[in-house]
């Protein structure tokens, strides 16, 4: 039994040798400045929420897995169950965030096109229905949370979901495509607490061609 729980741990989060941890976590490079996004994201926004809160969560995940390697190294069972929600909590917000970065573009926002646009009109009649669904959920997030569009790799189709605080969507068998960022630190310095107001401008900057790539390889790795 102790040995299949070491595996699992290892095989879920560390190389073949259980013993150490592949690599450091890094915060990814931005593909635009902090101020690309204003009037949308203001410039103080960005900088904080990249440099400070999202180098958090990486900073914290790395710190959560080499206990976590020393813990299965050592046998140590119960250390390493007790690191479970410091591995989840900051990897699903290092997941989360790296993949918010790249959904907005100082170019984005508009109509979709492409597969991404008729599997929304598909699945949700119109993009204006979409649009108005995923905010009103993003709205209803109470305390910290993410709104997302994935892909249902199991059914063949787009779902509208949230998560709270920073729980991957892989925990729901989903595939993120796109995600709103609805912790008060995203929006709470430019917007206060008008939600409404942030979820309302973000769609301008929304990079269409970045969910609809992530649309393709979701639907070829399943």
């Amino acid at each position: 039994m102790l040995s299949a729980v070491k595996r699992s741990l290892a095989t879920a989060i560390f190389c073949p040798n259980k013993h150490r941890v592949c690599s450091k976590h890094t915060l990814p490079a931005l593909d635009y400045a902090y101020s690309a996004l204003t009037p949308v994201i203001s410039e103080e926004i960005m900088t904080l929420h990249h440099t400070k809160h999202h180098q958090t969560y990486v900073d914290n995940l790395n710190i959560a897995e080499e206990k976590l390697a020393k813990a299965i190294q050592d046998g140590d069972i119960a250390t390493a169950i007790s690191l479970e929600p410091a591995v989840k909590f900051n990897g699903g917000g290092h997941i989360n965030h790296s993949v918010f970065w790249t959904n907005l573009s100082p170019q984005g926002g508009g109509i979709p096109k492409g597969d991404i646009k008729e599997l929304i009109e598909r699945d949700f009649s119109s993009f204006d229905k979409f649009k108005e669904l995923m905010s009103t959920q993003s709205l209803g997030i109470q305390g910290s949370g993410w709104s997302w569009l994935g892909w249902n790799p199991r059914h063949g189709r787009l779902r509208l979901t949230t998560c709270p605080n920073q729980d991957p969507l892989s925990m729901q068998g989903l595939i993120p495509l796109l995600g709103i960022d609805m912790w008060e630190h995203a929006f709470y310095l430019q917007y206060k607490n008008v939600k409404a107001n942030y979820v309302k401008a973000i769609w301008e900057v929304i990079n269409w061609e970045n969910v609809n790539q992530r649309l393709d390889d979701a639907r070829m790795s399943s």
